[in-house]
């Protein structure tokens, strides 16, 4: 199957053919993590037979380089420095050692989810919820990440796209089709289906790692190409994740900003997890040819937030 690139008019009109708005009732702030069921959980759990995990998340650093828009910060509350020439008195209490981390999650580097809160079109969110539910002062009343708190559990698929199209890596601005998918699908032996999350590599980090960062000017990210979305929709997928922030630049569509975002969270309720490590899962995945498997995502239960650091864990 070959899509053509839909237009940005066609691309627009997602916004109305891909949605799940109502689908599960006026009051649904959950969007497709209603897909996992408590049967997805337990068919899931029984892809378990070794007890082998694999961490998809990148490291949290406090370095700082072209693809930081915000540097973490890391403030020691107290350390080890100078417990051995301490008074006694002093040896006798000061013995733990404590940091503050502050980051913004969002953005090219941390492994992060995206709720359901983080962007809006034409001043609503998912569901037809007002955008002024986000508030300055009280945060994301509204498609808080806070409604994933119990843990998304299902079965995760990984489809290495570069492995099934020939690839190291997607080059920066190219766009992952759904002819790509199919063809990582058919190599890997799996079909997505309803309740999934769905992990897409595309090279990404392991181009990063290799090369150095992405263009400075962010003229140059590969990604899944919105021409995705209808068959992430009609797959009934929970959740997407790749190693990419999920959106392609160049933009395809100038004048519409970042529209990969824009269709997944607002019209289709469509988690993400941007910035994934896929390498050592793609590895573990090639080494058992099997590409399906237990896979957790436990955001941090923040009240009134847009997103949450996360480490998805994939378990065999």
């Amino acid at each position: 199957m070959t899509v053509a690139v839909p237009s940005e008019t066609e691309v627009l009109k997602y916004m109305d053919s891909l949605s799940n708005w109502g689908r599960w009732g006026s009051d649904d702030q959950k969007g497709t993590l209603n897909f996992i069921t408590p049967e997805n959980r337990i068919a899931a759990s029984r892809l378990v037979d070794e007890g082998v995990t694999v961490s998809c998340a990148r490291p949290v650093v406090t370095d700082i380089d072209s693809d930081t828009t915000y540097q973490v910060v890391r403030h020691m509350v107290d350390s080890g420095e100078g417990r051995d020439t301490d008074p006694p008195e002093r040896m006798r209490t000061r013995l733990g050692a404590s940091e503050f981390i502050g980051m913004v999650f969002h953005g090219r580097t941390i492994t992060h989810v995206d709720s359901l809160s983080h962007y809006s079109h034409d001043g609503k969110m998912y569901n037809g919820i007002p955008a002024r539910k986000v508030t300055a002062r009280d945060g994301a009343t509204a498609l808080s990440v806070e409604n994933a708190y119990q843990g998304i559990i299902s079965r995760g698929v990984l489809l290495d796209v570069c492995a099934a199209t020939g690839k190291r890596w997607f080059e920066p601005g190219q766009g992952v089709m759904p002819e790509d998918l199919e063809a990582a699908e058919k190599a890997a032996g799996v079909t997505v289906g309803q309740g999934d999350i769905l992990l897409v590599r595309t090279g990404n980090y392991l181009r990063r790692q290799e090369l150095g960062p992405w263009d400075p000017d962010d003229k140059g990210i590969s990604a899944c190409h919105a021409a995705c979305h209808p068959w992430f929709h009609e797959r009934k997928i929970a959740m997407l994740g790749t190693d990419t922030p999920n959106e392609l630049r160049p933009k395809p569509y100038p004048s519409m900003a970042s529209t990969f975002h824009v269709v997944a969270l607002v019209a289709m309720g469509l988690w993400l997890i941007d910035n994934c490590d896929l390498e050592s899962l793609a590895e573990a995945c090639n080494d058992r040819s099997r590409y399906e498997f237990l896979l957790t995502v436990n955001p941090l239960r923040l009240r009134n937030v847009t997103g949450s650091p996360v480490n998805p864990v994939a378990i065999f």
